[in-house]
């Protein structure tokens, strides 16, 4: 654990195998700039990391990959999906993450790659794979919250209770925008196992983002099926 960005980057230089992942969390655009300035990174993408609100996507940057990522966390007590955003930039040797939001959390990642010999072994893109891997099984809580509210909507429908309407219509700018947030991840998934191809990764980390993908596909399916659902509700009311 190096004290400094410019440690980190001295290191990479002098043990070939090594890998770098830095964690970034709200950055001031100056701390930034000076890790960009080090590792290379695109001003676009550094622009785009900076602003935040940017939506799901992968581009490439010469030899660094730039992916954003949509976290999602239900929250229980006002009935919202709140949030979060992630900036991945992988290169050769290192990670960077730049974290907008509460969600994901990195540590449980950190913790697991730690624990995880052989996928640490898989540098940057076992790296990869693990924080994709997190974003989306955290969808999962956030799509049984909405199930739960979806079917009380329809009792209040069937019930008469005043207010329905609005609450039929604030669910679904949630859904939405958790929509648009899932949507890209099958590219996304894509593009990363394309990447991977051109390193060699081992086979094994293939099929685990197949596996990624289906769960961001059958994601998707239960997104499609709740927007329906309150469509014919809302006619219904």
């Amino acid at each position: 654990s190096p004290e400094t960005i410019g440690e980190v980057f001295d290191l990479l230089q002098e043990i070939p195998d090594a890998v770098a992942w830095v964690g970034l969390y709200l950055p001031d655009p100056e701390d930034l700039q000076e890790v960009a300035d080090l590792f290379g990174l695109h001003e676009l993408a550094v622009e785009d990391a900076i602003r935040a609100h940017q939506r799901s996507k992968l581009e490439h940057y010469g030899d660094t990959i730039f992916v954003v990522l949509r976290a999602a966390l239900y929250l229980d007590e006002t009935e919202e999906i709140e949030f979060g955003e992630l900036h991945i930039f992988r290169g050769k040797n290192f990670v960077i993450t730049v974290r907008h939001g509460r969600s994901p959390d990195l540590a449980v990642v950190f913790h697991r790659m730690e624990a995880d010999p052989q996928m640490l072994a898989l540098g940057t893109e076992g790296i990869a794979y693990s924080i994709l891997d997190t974003v989306v099984d955290g969808y999962a809580p956030v799509l049984e919250g909405l199930a739960t509210d979806v079917a009380e909507i329809e009792d209040q429908v069937f019930m008469s209770s005043p207010g329905v309407s609005r609450r039929i219509y604030e669910l679904s700018q949630e859904i939405v925008e958790f929509h648009d947030a899932v949507r890209p991840l099958r590219a996304i998934v894509a593009g990363l196992a394309e990447s991977f191809g051109q390193h060699e990764v081992a086979e094994e980390l293939h099929a685990y983002l197949r596996d990624v993908a289906d769960h961001a596909a059958r994601a998707l399916d239960r997104i499609e099926g709740f927007r329906v659902t309150l469509r014919d509700v809302l006619a219904l009311n």
